[in-house]
């Protein structure tokens, strides 16, 4: 049975002291086009903010091609790359700049910009991605 995300975070949250914690191999998986999502912080997460959204990801052949997309202002961690890169900029036909994608490199990426996360075959990429909003997150959960 499904847990929900209030049964998943640390309940260690008081008054005296405010800071809750969470295992992120708890999270439960979210699969979307090309990627699968696990909500950490934010609307709709274990822990609950009205002000940011903290989430984890994978990008691999198991959940199909990405397509270029666009959304909140974001700062993206990458946890691990295997053969991926990011293409970004210009129109989502047409993107302008591709990035090879190391581990450890933090990305940002300004509002409204597209871009799209790829990885050559046998590869994939883990990464943590930040938002200072809990609106206009991902394009296809409306």
């Amino acid at each position: 049975m499904a847990r929900s995300p209030e049964e998943i975070a640390s309940k260690t949250r008081t008054k005296e002291n405010p800071m809750e914690s969470i295992q992120t191999k708890t999270l439960p998986p979210h699969p979307l086009p090309g990627r699968v999502i696990y909500r950490a912080v934010g609307k709709d997460s274990p822990i609950s903010s009205g002000e940011m959204s903290v989430s984890f990801g994978t990008y691999s052949e198991a959940y199909g091609p990405m397509a270029p997309h666009r959304h909140a202002e974001e700062s993206v961690y990458i946890i691990r790359s295997v053969k991926g890169r990011v293409r970004y900029g210009g129109e989502p036909d047409a993107l302008e700049h591709t990035l090879p994608l190391e581990d450890g490199m933090l990305l940002h990426f300004p509002e409204s910009e597209w871009h799209v996360f790829e990885y050559e075959p046998g590869g994939h990429i883990d990464a943590m991605f930040i938002y200072g909003t809990v609106d206009n997150i991902r394009p296809e959960e409306g």
